[in-house]
């Protein structure tokens, strides 16, 4: 069976601004079976879910604020109304400029960890391209994910492939934590527009190839 597609809201971000019910039924017309939220655009969840729910979309994942011992109860809450059991949250540059960065931040996603596992989540990590610098010789996602035994990676390959590192190769050595892929295109040029998918230079057939397919859910664009 292929894997599912889900698109992240946030490429709609624009278009949602207006009327955010249109925009998830076109989603669904064209034949996305998930969607990836990054904020409800002022609708409650329970909107959200119902929308959802008559057009027979599923939620893959939504991206959220870093959950803390302070926040994880509200953002469960939201989440387990939507139908969405796997959160994911990324951190920026300067959180990974140093290797004691690496080990603080890398601490910070095995907590927000194990407060899903207590809601009865899954939480991830997604990266940019900073995460596929090296300190002290290893890659911060590496390292990141040696040191947080319990998230799960939502890999955008087009990032990693923008950091010069094969996507392909990055899924292969980490299948077992790869439950969503964020595929993306573009030229990989600096400061260049995304493309459409296929349109640009990602491998985007080897990187899916190269996934473990017990594992992998969602392919999200």
């Amino acid at each position: 069976m292929a894997t599912p597609l889900s698109i992240q809201l946030y490429t709609l971000r624009d278009e949602v601004q207006g009327d955010f019910a249109a925009v998830l039924r076109r989603v669904a017309e064209i034949g996305y079976k998930g969607v990836e939220f990054a904020g409800l655009h002022g609708h409650s969840p329970q909107e959200v879910a119902g929308i959802v729910g008559d057009l027979g979309l599923q939620v893959s994942s939504s991206h959220v604020g870093l959950p803390t011992a302070e926040t994880i109860r509200q953002i469960a809450d939201t989440e387990k109304t939507l139908g969405n059991t796997r959160l994911v949250a990324g951190l920026g540059p300067n959180d990974f400029q140093t290797l004691d960065d690496c080990k603080r931040n890398a601490a910070r996603f095995q907590a927000a960890a194990e407060l899903a596992k207590g809601e009865g989540m899954t939480f991830g990590m997604h990266n940019h391209w900073w995460e596929f610098e090296t300190r002290d010789g290893k890659l911060v996602y590496d390292f990141v994910l040696e040191s947080a035994p319990d998230i799960f990676s939502e890999l955008d390959i087009y990032w990693a492939a923008y950091a010069g590192v094969s996507p392909a190769s990055v899924v292969a050595k980490h299948g077992a934590r790869l439950p969503l892929l964020h595929i993306k295109d573009g030229s990989l040029e600096k400061d260049s527009a995304m493309t459409a998918v296929g349109d640009g230079k990602v491998d985007i057939a080897g990187t899916i190839g190269a996934a473990d397919p017990n594992v992998l859910r969602w392919l999200i664009v």
